[in-house]
């Protein structure tokens, strides 16, 4: 009996996983690597990270070897969220849950394109659930960035995003729902993505600044690492943007450059983010 049971557990898991590789595509965006991405609606709509989707086009392989041309429509580098569309109909999309509803020792499932890979697959616990990220105790490697966190039947509940202290950090799904919907957030017009600085501490590399934004006029470099606010280290993706949003005067951003540590003001109002440097 206890065998039979495990050989059903077994071959719905591989049901479910095989579900999710379809539902994974690659992306390829500027001079990095792949990285991963979700089928998040059947019009063609990819979500993936931020630091996945670096270039306002980018190249989308489907599971099943088709390529196309896709186009960036939203992007948020603190989130760590980009959306993209392809021209294609009557995809089959993921499944999305509600990362609210996730449990700590939950079983959940990563699927990406690591080493080049396609729709490798790692599974784990949920380790925590806390407001800003789904922490999981799974392996994620180089390429697993953007793609599909999920629970055990299949439901996406997460973009896969890094790894922090051995943990898998994702985007949750929720945090999803709201970047599509366009909530307006103060920006500094830069492409972020995490590393690890220590055991307790993450920095934001900025990988690219857009032309005239308030990041640029500040004299921010691509190559600097932002770690903190107010002397308030990073410890997750979110902060950064939890920071500017939860301030209505001038923030002081601190950050990293060939060693140094410098200081710029970022100014908050009405939604929108100005920058000066000192």
């Amino acid at each position: 009996m206890a065998n039979t049971t495990l050989t059903n557990i077994a071959a719905e898991l591989t049901e479910v996983a095989a579900k999710l590789r379809d539902r994974t595509v690659k992306v390829k965006s500027g001079s990095l690597g792949v990285g991963s991405g979700v089928i998040w609606q059947s019009d063609g709509l990819i979500i993936t990270n931020a630091h996945v989707a670096t270039s306002n086009r980018a190249t989308v392989e489907l599971a099943d070897g088709r390529v196309f041309d896709a186009v960036r429509t939203q992007f948020d580098p603190q989130q760590d969220l980009a959306a993209l569309k392809i021209v294609a109909t009557n995809l089959t999309a993921a499944t999305i849950g509600n990362s609210e509803a996730l449990r700590v020792g939950e079983l959940v499932l990563a699927v990406g394109n690591p080493f080049a890979d396609s729709g490798a697959v790692t599974t784990g616990i949920i380790y925590a659930n806390n407001p800003r990220a789904v922490m999981a105790d799974l392996q994620l490697y180089p390429g697993n960035s953007g793609g599909p966190l999920a629970d055990c039947q299949g439901r996406v509940v997460g973009i896969n995003t890094m790894i922090v202290n051995g943990l898998a950090v994702a985007v949750k799904s929720n945090t999803v729902e709201r970047f599509l919907q366009g909530n307006s957030r103060p920006q500094l017009g830069i492409t972020l993505q995490p590393v690890l600085l220590s055991r307790r501490s993450l920095g934001l590399l900025v990988l690219s600044i857009l032309p005239n934004s308030a990041a640029e006029i500040a004299g921010v470099q691509i190559g600097d690492v932002l770690i903190g606010v107010s002397g308030r280290l990073f410890t997750s993706m979110n902060d950064l943007t939890k920071y500017l949003h939860d301030s209505k005067d001038s923030v002081p951003l601190q950050l990293l450059r060939n060693g140094k540590q410098f200081v710029i003001y970022v100014e908050v109002q009405s939604g929108r983010t100005a920058v000066e440097a000192t």
